[in-house]
């Protein structure tokens, strides 16, 4: 099997709610996703999908898609997608970085893999269970929206609760103090920085909540601060940001660094590198969010697999990016019920994207 050609199409999505605010200012209403075609001489066809949060958060931004498939998509063409571990080295041998990118070729590879074995990618990543349960993110507000946002998705099933904060550190207690004064006991709260404090601030907050029962994520930028805020602080900590890949999560580990991390699938490189941080994760003992940075049905399914095929008790949580948005690209994606997201049992990603639904191509190779 070779692959003979590769599609890159864009799609605009809106949020069902109000506005995503996360720490530095940032806010967004919509999104443009990028949906990955891969076809091969066999009629075999592979989708992907790489939604970056804006062009702020994470080294990738929409725009970057289609130049990094014109500049890698020569060398994939004649190449055998299922061959993935290969495709990986070809990637990083022709370009550096760019794991936004190649992440979009690695998953449509994966999904190609299973359709030809006729084996849901969850299978494919060591096992697959039936589904798991879910975390809400609630954007930056006032404290009374925040706690309002958090009751209002406690009523649809979810259990676990990433309050965006980084802000004001006075603004933040406030925040954390609402909705904690909101959640049921078994419920989670996950204080997520996004790196917007700096250690100073992020001192202020948890010594002023240091009696409290919730996570803190990402505090600060680097590891080195995370570290100083970690040593005075009673509170579990999450690393997100700083968690590039394998190499890095060895570096935290050794240095104690946290208690749970946050693995986006296009911030490691797609699902080939995710699996191999994940499973080093599972050797360790550390607890795990698997996600991605954003996206619609195709991403929501990626993560389920990878999710799907994750020890439950070292998978911490997880979410489903389809219920945040007002499009639907593959109707029978899997969708959240009472909080949780059943993994797809069809080969691949176990998808049907409607194509009418993608428009013309921004770049096409082959």
């Amino acid at each position: 099997m070779h692959i003979t050609r590769l599609d890159l199409f864009q799609v605009p999505y809106h949020l069902s709610q109000r506005d995503y605010a996360w720490s530095g200012g940032h806010s967004v209403r919509g999104f443009l996703s990028s949906i990955l075609k891969i076809t091969t001489d066999d009629g075999l066809t592979g989708f992907s999908e790489v939604c970056p949060l804006g062009s702020g958060y994470m080294e990738a931004f929409a725009a970057g898609l289609p130049g990094g498939i014109a500049e890698l998509g020569p060398q994939l063409v004649g190449q055998d997608p299922t061959r993935i571990r290969a495709i990986n080295a070809l990637m990083d041998n022709r370009l550096g970085g760019h794991n936004y990118v190649k992440s979009a070729i690695d998953i449509a590879c994966w999904d190609i893999l299973g359709k030809a074995t006729g084996q849901p990618i969850a299978t494919l990543l060591g096992g697959r269970y039936e589904d798991f349960h879910l975390y809400r993110a609630i954007s930056q507000g006032t404290p009374d929206q925040m706690a309002e946002d958090v009751l209002k998705y406690r009523g649809e099933g979810y259990r676990r609760f990433q309050l965006k904060v980084g802000s004001n550190p006075d603004d933040d207690i406030a925040r954390i103090q609402a909705v904690l004064s909101v959640v049921q006991p078994g419920d989670v709260v996950i204080a997520d920085a996004n790196t917007g404090w700096l250690p100073h601030q992020a001192l202020r907050v948890v010594h002023a909540l240091r009696d409290r029962d919730y996570y803190v994520e990402q505090p600060c930028a680097t590891l080195a601060e995370c570290l100083a805020v970690r040593a005075r602080t009673p509170q579990p900590m999450v690393l997100d940001e700083v968690i590039t890949g394998a190499a890095a999560l060895i570096q935290a580990y050794e240095q104690h660094a946290m208690d749970v991390v946050n693995i986006k699938i296009s911030r490691v490189g797609g699902l080939t590198k995710a699996r191999q941080v994940r499973d080093l994760c599972e050797t360790l003992g550390i607890a795990m969010t698997l996600e991605d940075s954003w996206g619609g049905d195709v991403t929501t399914a990626a993560i389920a697999h990878l999710a799907g095929s994750t020890r439950p008790e070292l998978l911490f949580s997880s979410t489903d990016f389809n219920s945040y948005n007002d499009t639907s690209l593959a109707p029978d994606a899997p969708r959240r019920q009472n909080g949780r997201l059943r993994v797809p049992t069809g080969p691949g990603l176990g998808i049907t994207v409607d194509e009418a639904k993608l428009g013309q191509p921004v770049a096409s190779i082959g």
